[in-house]
């Protein structure tokens, strides 16, 4: 039962209005689009190009209605036979033949149509509805309907004969019809509400959408929604950034620190990350962004604290393989006892609502406190953007979401591997996040070293430092000091003890005060040389 709804199905009113009674769907995330389902009277017109969902929403719709005691009649006008239709139809989740034919009716209603017309078509719904007891009510084939129309107003008249008896028999209309981009139809203008299928390419992708055009006698969501087709029939993803328009205010107030398990990075951090917050791992390939977010979780798991590992890239026995390589070999022990929950995502066409509904519904279902997250690739969400420009608004209330629920966020995002500069991939994310985390390649001498260093930390005190960290087979080890890191950088070598050959030293760099002596030192006169007395010559005499 949607959250708008109350026990009998209507949807609560303000003061003063009687309740809106409710025809819920239990289509995934419709009734959450219609803000509680149909509105029970009303009829509504289905309307997409072939193959975009129509006439599997219908039956969905129809199903669901009838497990939930309803009645249903499905009246079709087109060639298609019912064998096939329910033949196609029973490899869906939603099917059960046993509702068939005493709860859901399926009725031709061609013959009559081509027979008697508009007004034989009309006598053969109120028939068969008022002997079924019929509460949903669905015409699947309205164009070929339109076709025995005289003209636009006499189809229209047929619609509100329609709709007058289906009101006087409490009965919700269902009316599917192809569409095409352009096309304007008649009935659209007398129905109550209008759901737009579209199907379309995204390159070589095809995409499905749902758009709630009109919706009499209630608020609904605007723009565009993704869809998918599945065995289990129609799955309809909401636009995360409208999913969550309206989050709480404020989150959880007793915040605590999150470490690394890695002592100079948790020093510099203060003690670790506030829990609730989100931090950026921003890095190229290679640079050990996986194995500190595989090192956050398994500290985390060491202290009680549940963990999620949600990636796209490695797969989970790849992932142990790695961490057991690299001084994490506690980590699968976690893993068994689903203390650590690695969600992997198949390299598929995903869609990319579909992921953080899939996401934050698990997190939904754990009932834990004190969660940490990795999301190990924000690529892997920008490949699912059929928008790309919406991924600025997605992150963000996708972020806002996880902070509510008090979930200690990871992310990690690519810069180009070969780059001069710190390019962030998405630059609108530096102020969505609390936290940012840079690992780079630096290169001296055809040897190449890892350098990290704290960007950015709201809310708390940090060391902005560079430091050098390696990775082993012992594990993550981040340099005390800042002295190699700047050796690094500069390319000048520092003596660490003992005494070296003159061939082997090399001047470190003058400071500042140096320079200003060596200024001002004045040089030093070199000897004259002794020149030979006049009238002398080198040449011995014979």
């Amino acid at each position: 039962m949607s959250n708008t709804e109350d026990a009998d199905g209507s949807t609560p009113s303000s003061e003063g209005k009687s309740p809106t009674k409710r025809l819920v769907t239990n289509v995934p995330r419709l009734d959450f689009i219609t803000k509680g389902g149909l509105i029970q009277g009303s009829s509504y017109a289905i309307i997409g190009p072939p193959g975009s969902g129509k006439t599997v929403l219908a039956n969905q719709i129809a199903f669901q209605h009838v497990k939930n005691g309803g009645k249903a009649l499905y009246v079709t006008l087109l060639s298609e036979s019912h064998g096939r239709l329910l033949e196609n139809l029973s490899q869906m989740t939603f099917f059960d033949p046993d509702v068939i034919p005493d709860r859901l009716q399926y009725l031709s209603g061609y013959r009559d149509l081509e027979r008697d017309g508009l007004k034989g078509l009309l006598e053969l719904l109120r028939k068969n509805a008022q002997a079924h007891g019929t509460t949903l009510l669905i015409i699947d084939g309205m164009d070929a309907a339109k076709e025995f129309a005289t003209s636009d107003q006499s189809f229209k008249r047929f619609l509100q004969d329609l709709q007058t008896f289906c009101s006087i028999l409490g009965c919700t209309t269902l009316m599917l019809a192809p569409h095409h981009e352009g096309e304007i139809h008649p009935e659209n203008t007398a129905v109550d509400g209008i759901f737009e299928l579209s199907l379309w390419l995204h390159g070589p992708r095809a995409v499905r959408e749902l758009i709630a055009i009109k919706f009499r006698g209630g608020p609904s969501l605007l723009g565009r929604h993704e869809v998918e087709i599945s065995n289990q029939g129609i799955l309809i993803h909401p636009r995360t950034e409208v999913q969550f328009a309206h989050p709480a205010a404020e989150g959880r107030e007793d915040r605590i620190r999150m470490p690394f398990g890695i002592p100079r990075l948790d020093e510099a951090l203060r003690g670790g990350v506030l829990s609730g917050s989100t931090t950026l791992l921003l890095g190229a390939p290679g640079t050990g962004k996986t194995l500190l977010g595989l090192h956050f979780l398994l500290e985390g798991a060491r202290a009680g604290q549940p963990g999620v590992y949600f990636g796209f890239f490695e797969t989970p026995p790849r992932l142990i393989e790695k961490a057991e390589g690299t001084g994490m070999g506690d980590l699968k022990k976690y893993v068994d006892e689903g203390l650590i929950e690695i969600q992997w995502q198949p390299p598929l066409e995903h869609n990319m609502d579909s992921l953080a509904e899939r996401l934050l519904e698990r997190i939904e279902e754990r009932k834990v406190d004190r969660l940490r997250l990795f999301i190990d690739g924000v690529a892997g969400f920008r490949s699912a953007a059929v928008y790309p420009d919406r991924l600025g608004r997605f992150f963000s209330a996708l972020t806002h979401q996880l902070r509510m629920m008090d979930v200690t966020t990871l992310y990690s995002d690519e810069t180009p591997l070969f780059s001069p500069g710190v390019e962030m991939p998405q630059p609108e994310a530096a102020s969505t996040v609390e936290n940012v985390i840079l690992v780079r390649y630096v290169e001296l001498r055809s040897q190449l070293y890892r350098l990290l260093s704290i960007m950015k930390m709201r809310e708390s005190a940090y060391d902005s430092g560079i430091r050098e960290f390696s990775i082993s087979e012992q594990g993550i080890e981040v340099a005390g000091t800042f002295e190699s890191a700047e050796s690094i950088l500069t390319g000048h070598a520092r003596l660490t003890g003992g005494e070296s050959s003159r061939s082997d030293r090399v001047k470190a760099p003058l400071g500042p005060k140096k320079k200003k002596q060596a200024r001002k030192a004045p040089a030093k006169k070199k000897p004259a040389s002794k020149k030979a007395p006049a009238g002398t010559s080198r040449r011995r005499r014979s």
